[in-house]
């Protein structure tokens, strides 16, 4: 069980990877970066996070940590090269933008509260992604 758990948060990194254009597909050669597929790989890891916490060996745990963080940099990493490839019409070089945010910036605004509370009377968090502008 132990072999499929990590077979499956390797491929589930392996898709965020691939989607955010750090490994090539496998049947084309090239690189991809579709934002949206990536989030929905990470948001499935995140969600493996959730629901096995407390029921996981510490090698099971760390893997799935060290592939969270992994492909949470990336997310970020792609979706600033996203930003930065796009026209930035009407702003000049001196001018913020949520492009330039440094990953703890990006990291910090993630999560919010949501208000409400789940049955165990833990605040619920919601992830938040930068839009492809």
């Amino acid at each position: 069980m132990s072999a499929l758990f990590a077979g499956l948060v390797m491929q589930q990194t392996n898709m965020a990877l691939m989607f955010l254009g750090r490994l090539p597909h496998p049947e084309k050669g090239e690189t991809i970066t579709d934002l949206d597929a990536a989030r929905l790989f990470i948001d499935t890891l995140e969600m493996l996070e959730n629901r096995t916490r407390g029921n996981l060996t510490e090698e099971e745990a760390r893997l799935l940590k060290q592939s969270l963080t992994t492909v949470r940099l990336a997310y970020v990493e792609a979706a600033n090269e996203v930003r930065g490839s796009a026209p930035q019409a009407g702003r000049d070089a001196n001018s913020p933008s949520t492009a330039s945010a440094t990953p703890s910036a990006a990291a910090a605004g993630a999560n919010e509260t949501a208000g409400s509370q789940e049955e165990t009377g833990r605040k619920r968090f919601v992830k938040k992604y930068p839009s492809g502008e």
